[in-house]
């Protein structure tokens, strides 16, 4: 890693510059740099991918159209937008990124009107609300074209594209190559949760607001709007809701998130290689466990971050760049105060490119406009970014206040924002629901020192507890390293804006350690992007402190890529007997100790850092026998830990071609199919009865109870609602759990109930006719597998389609 870009080149580049964004007459007799090179990485990593989806089984027709929709639904209209409300350029790739990320807020607005409106069929042109203004007025037609961009380097252009490259080439390994489209066989398998999510979508191109699709007319209160993105791809770009979800939309995404965690690194910190490094924490850089495989088992607090940026969580895939933006206009806001404050003491150009700028012109007023408007999408995106946002705030603005005895109005403004945002996600989108949620702390972290009988002594009860928690901050955060040399360095006299990023990079895991439930993980997760750019920030800084030669520069490279092979290999070949070995090391004769998960990786973190002490010591050692190695041997030590994460990976990728997916379970191809059938003879406001309410049960109506109401199928696949399917996620049944993930009792409305289920095994005619009549059904799925249709039904339906394992009943 180089420091070319670093603060003083930037600086002076900026003040170059002329008001407006043209270039000085100093620039006219500089090369050019060549159209085709400059953009050569951003296309390279677009062909790369296409390349990929190509190799899935995903159609030249649909990748084309997917990319006009992007360039002409998200890109082109966000981008002038943007435009407009930012007062100098900086780069052309900011505006982009950040104009894309204002693109799927505008789209947002759009799908509400048109869906709103009956309007579906004109979604296409939709973007023309924004291209003819653009087009017609003279002060903004100069948005089309801005001058006075500020080229980057090409080693940072191309570790950038590198970083989606390489996500790219995991998201094909682990799923693109694994699961089709469309499940064509009996024995197909597919994430659990993936056909609730296609239903969702679906139901998101008829309903505003979304309803349940198991349970039709039933309110959503939920994080949707990855879902009403999701529909507008459909709306917009005419491409199949299941290759949205199975092939285009995550990848795209992910690129995005990528793009603009590295636009707003060098942004906030002012160092431009703090981007594509933090890019690769956050988006490469896993859990550190020590455990292979990396299943369930091992996802010991929470959901894994890495993991969960593709299939098993769309909404998380979609908030991320929201999540990522907001951060960045916030700090840049935050920035604005930091010049203020500082004024007196220099000012002018190099002032404007304040505490951390880098030379990055700041956003202008602007910047409270887009900092409601990615809060706004953020508040119902992901339930958890915008608290941790918010706590991040209220950090600096008390730090603020104590440090200059002034009410800071800008931390207000910009708190008032995000304040009205959560309370509109709580009250209009959630409608005050916490899914179980509850006050309980270390309720998450708690079962790891569980002692019931109170047979260990205090003293080892307390090495236990502490034992956990330091296990926890090992698993999430070991990639937040970087931020304790500059925490040291600056002894917390910080910048308005590492204060943010501090303070939300501690809320996040804080409220997993408070609030009690499964879902409070994504709290962590939330908090992982502020922590990793404060991390990259401190890296850069001692990268910077320890000058090595290019000679050096390499033997680090060499070294961690090294370090990465040789754990990537130790972990996956020699974890079990390493987890038995410690157990036996610390005694344990018991593998289900309350605490045995967690020994694996508190044992290899005991043992690398017992190796980094030996490794120091020798360092300290040579330097006093050649003085050039003195105070160089921190940037190897930081570097090798921040990579400890990595092989979680490069084990994802090995274990999906060992075993399923975990959570993955089996759709057999004539289910879809059937459903298909439904969603091409049907109309969307067809509600279906149906008696599969389980997944991987079958006649269970004979048989045991269902504990996995979790069927869904046939509301994803036919795109309509289902009268009652699966009901575990239903927002007043997950409440009922007290922070689990689904819900396994019975069925609220058990009279309702009654009636679906006689439909199928005890129809009659006046009980399809109320059916018909008050609840709009106008077909009967029978699943086999599940129990046999009564033969009445025959007489009193219409069948219209019979594979065998389905049969679709019309009501008349």
């Amino acid at each position: 890693m180089g420091t070319t870009d670093s603060v003083a080149p930037e600086r002076t580049a900026l003040s170059d510059r002329r008001p407006g964004g043209s270039t000085s007459p100093g620039e006219v007799g500089r090369p050019a740099v060549h159209l085709l090179r400059r953009f050569l990485p951003g296309l390279t990593a677009y062909l790369f991918l296409v390349v990929l989806l190509l190799l899935a089984g995903t159609s030249a027709s649909d990748v084309a159209r997917y990319t006009g929709y992007a360039l002409w639904g998200v890109l082109l209209p966000g981008t002038l937008v943007f435009r407009a409300l930012r007062r100098r350029p900086f780069s052309l790739l900011e505006d982009l990124a950040y104009g894309a990320v204002t693109g799927l807020v505008l789209e947002l607005v759009a799908w509400f009107l048109l869906v709103s409106l009956g309007a579906q069929s004109v979604a296409v042109a939709w973007p023309l609300a924004v291209v003819i203004p653009f087009a017609a007025v003279p002060r903004l037609r100069r948005h089309w074209r801005p001058r006075g961009y500020r080229a980057s380097s090409p080693g940072w252009s191309w570790s950038v594209a590198g970083t989606v490259m390489l996500s790219s080439a995991y998201f094909h390994q682990v799923f693109l190559a694994r699961y089709p489209v469309l499940p064509a066989g009996e024995a197909n398998r597919i994430f659990g949760d993936m056909p609730y999510m296609l239903s969702l979508a679906a139901n998101a191109k008829q309903h505003v607001p979304l309803t349940v699709p198991q349970a039709a007319g039933e309110p959503l209160y939920y994080h949707w709007f990855s879902f009403a993105h999701m529909a507008m791809t459909d709306m917009v770009g005419h491409i199949d809701l299941p290759v949205v979800e199975s092939r285009l939309m995550v990848p795209a995404l992910a690129a995005l998130s990528m793009v603009i965690t590295a636009v707003v690194a060098r942004r906030l910190t002012g160092r431009a290689w703090a981007g594509p490094l933090a890019a690769v924490l956050v988006f490469a850089v896993g859990e550190f466990t020590a455990t292979y495989p990396n299943n369930v088992n091992t996802w010991t607090f929470g959901a894994p971050a890495v993991r969960l940026m593709f299939w098993s969580s769309l909404s998380l895939t979609y908030s991320q760049p929201l999540l990522i933006a907001l951060m960045g206009v916030v700090g840049d806001a935050l920035r604005r105060t930091g010049i203020k404050a500082g004024a007196g003491k220099g000012g002018g150009a190099d002032a404007e490119a304040g505490p951390g700028g880098g030379g990055a012109p700041l956003f202008g007023r602007g910047v409270f406009v887009l900092t409601a408007l990615f809060a706004l999408a953020s508040s119902a995106a992901k339930a958890s970014t915008l608290p941790v946002t918010l706590a991040g705030l209220a950090v600096a603005g008390l730090v603020m206040l104590i440090g200059t005895r002034r009410v800071p109005w800008t931390v207000v403004g910009l708190g008032a924002i995000l304040a009205g945002a959560q309370v509109f996600a709580t009250a209009v989108i959630f409608h005050f629901e916490s899914y179980g949620l509850e006050i309980a702390p270390f309720g998450n972290v708690q079962s790891y020192w569980a002692d019931p009988g109170h047979a260990r002594p205090a003293a080892f009860q307390a090495l236990v507890v502490a034992a956990t928690l330091a296990a926890f901050l090992l698993n999430h955060h070991v990639k937040l390293l970087g931020m304790i040399p500059l925490l040291r360095r600056r002894k917390f006299a910080l910048e308005p804006v590492q204060w943010f990023l501090l303070g939300a990079a501690v809320a996040g895991p804080a409220a997993y350690l408070t609030v009690n439930g499964y879902n409070s993980s994504y709290f962590t997760i939330a908090a992982l992007p502020f922590g990793v750019v404060l991390s990259a920030w401190g890296y850069c800084e001692s990268f910077e402190r320890a000058a090595l030669p290019r000679r050096a520069k390499a033997a680090l490279a060499v070294a961690t890529l090294a370090f990465i092979a040789l754990l990537t290999f130790a972990i996956h070949r020699y974890s079990d007997a390493w987890a038995k070995f410690v157990q036996r090391l610390c005694g344990d004769r018991e593998a289900n100790a309350s605490y045995s998960l967690l020994l694996a990786a508190l044992g290899a973190a005991a043992a690398l850092a017992l190796i980094a002490l030996v490794c120091g010591a020798l360092w300290w050692l040579a330097g006093r026998a050649r003085p050039a190695l003195r105070g160089r041997g921190g940037i190897f030590l930081l570097t090798v830990a921040l990579a400890a994460g990595v092989p979680g990976l490069a084990h994802d990728v090995l274990q999906s071609r060992q075993e399923a997916w975990v959570g993955s379970w089996v759709l057999p191809g004539s289910q879809v199919d059937a459903a298909r059938w439904v969603r091409a003879h049907s109309e969307p406001s067809d509600v279906l009865v149906t008696n599969s309410h389980c997944w991987e049960f079958d006649d269970y109506a004979n048989g045991p109870a269902c504990n996995n109401t979790r069927s869904q199928w046939l509301s994803g696949y036919s795109e309509r609602s289902v009268l009652i399917e699966g009901w575990a996620y239903a927002p007043r049944a997950v409440a009922l759990t007290r922070g689990g993930t689904a819900y396994d009792g019975p069925f609220w409305d058990q009279e309702l109930f009654a009636l679906n289920e006689d439909a199928v095994y005890r129809p009659t005619e006046a009980k399809l006719r109320t059916l018909h009549d008050r609840y709009h059904v106008r077909f009967v799925v029978v699943h086999r597998p599940t129990g046999h249709e009564s033969p009445r039904l025959r007489e009193l339906a219409r069948p219209v389609f019979d594979n065998g394992r389905v049969a679709v009943y019309r009501l008349s």
